[in-house]
């Protein structure tokens, strides 16, 4: 009883997951979630935002207790001299420091921390287009290995119940021995594709698994996945080219930052506290004092008009790789549209010629009941749907591996 009661659990548990689907839209949560690179992307950009809080922390007074003690001993008139050591001093000073820079100077500081983490956040976004792509493309693919078990069960399922059929007409003498046995060859020539088909979907399932990041050794179906062309957007609005106007941006700061470099820097102090060499009244040493120091480059060698040269290069430089992917963007946009097309125009042609092999395959097996066909044309009509109709499944996900290439760029 306790044996029964454990094959009824078996069988709900195994047909409940089996009865389990999921979809694309899950797998793409579960690996976004999952991304060490894009939590990485999303810890740089806080970073970012840290790095400006820092800036304008460091353009405030800066508060420092310092503290130093000296003795340079004279034995027997032996010693540094007294005049230039003081021979013992201490001092015990709060200081206060503060350096003083001008508004559009500090904006161009925080433009600079901005860029950056645009930058970081398109590279995000680029990273996470990759992870869709990957995820997307090996999602397809497990499906059609799926779409590919259902159909060589479907076959196995027919020439299963046309082999019982067929072998009482062999008995009553309708068909020969030999013509019997060419059909049970075929039967488990598919009886092998499937199992074949099911090793191999179970692997492209795990492959899933494994580049979403989700440890699971359970193999369930997938359900169709829903991959729509998407409108390809202008360039300037494509993540992939917006990194070369954030590229852009960047030189033209920092060329504003070599011009700020240049100019004068301001900074005043003050401290307070104790100082005292121990001579006279030491107890009268507490003071304080204050004062500014200015500094203003004259000449440093011509590095100005290098650091303006490299600038200049690194632009050309830019421009080259913008018109080069530029080119490559466009030709590749129109060549996955082509191919698109194309396997449109063959899948609706797959479909007209399953048509008349699901005819013919019907025709054959009723006209086996009576023994007016010949088995082998029955098993050339079953070769020749599962060869078709194979095909419209490879060409099926051919054309849904090329939309995802499509809508990877169109972003």
């Amino acid at each position: 009883m306790k044996w029964f009661f454990g094959f009824i659990l078996f069988t709900l548990t195994y047909t409940a997951a089996r009865a389990q689907t999921y979809t694309l839209d899950h797998y793409l949560e579960l690996a976004k979630n999952n991304s060490p690179l894009l939590k990485a992307v999303r810890n740089q950009i806080a970073a970012s935002q840290i790095d400006s809080l820092r800036l304008r922390a460091g353009l405030r007074p800066q508060v420092n207790v310092n503290s130093n003690g000296y003795f340079a001993p004279v034995v027997g008139g032996y010693g540094y001299a007294g005049a230039i050591t003081n021979v013992q001093t201490f001092n015990a000073l709060l200081g206060v420091n503060k350096q003083l820079i001008g508004k559009q100077y500090l904006n161009t500081q925080l433009a600079a921390i901005n860029l950056q983490r645009d930058s970081i956040i398109n590279s995000g976004a680029v990273s996470e287009q990759d992870l869709k792509k990957t995820i997307t493309g090996q999602y397809i693919t497990a499906y059609g290995s799926l779409q590919q078990v259902k159909f060589n069960r479907d076959v196995v399922k027919l020439l299963t119940e046309e082999e019982g059929l067929l072998k009482k007409l062999t008995r009553n003498n309708v068909y020969k021995q030999s013509e019997y046995l060419a059909f049970l060859v075929t039967l488990k020539q598919q009886q092998l594709q499937l199992l074949q088909a099911q090793i191999q979907y179970k692997n492209d399932y795990a492959t899933l698994n494994y580049v979403a990041g989700v440890v699971d050794t359970t193999t369930v179906e997938l359900s169709e996945p829903v991959v729509q062309t998407t409108i390809t957007p202008d360039a300037s609005m494509s993540i992939f080219f917006r990194q070369f106007k954030s590229d852009s941006l960047r030189l033209v700061n920092t060329r504003s930052l070599i011009d700020y470099s240049y100019r004068p820097k301001a900074n005043i102090f003050a401290d307070g506290g104790y100082n005292t060499d121990f001579t006279t009244q030491a107890y009268k040493h507490f003071g304080t004092s204050f004062g500014f120091s200015i500094s203003m480059p004259i000449y440093d060698g011509g590095q100005r008009k290098l650091q303006y040269k490299r600038l200049k290069l690194e632009e050309e430089t830019r421009l080259n790789y913008k018109a080069f992917f530029n080119s490559q963007y466009r030709q590749q946009i129109a060549q996955l549209n082509q191919q698109i097309n194309e396997n449109d125009n063959l899948i609706n042609q797959i479909k007209e010629q399953i048509k008349y092999a699901e005819s013919l395959i019907k025709v054959d097996t009723q006209l086996m009941q009576t023994g007016d066909v010949k088995i082998a044309d029955l098993i050339l009509a079953v070769n020749s749907y599962y060869t078709i109709t194979n095909l419209l499944t490879q060409t099926t996900i051919t054309k849904l591996q090329l939309t995802n290439q499509l809508n990877y760029w169109n972003k």
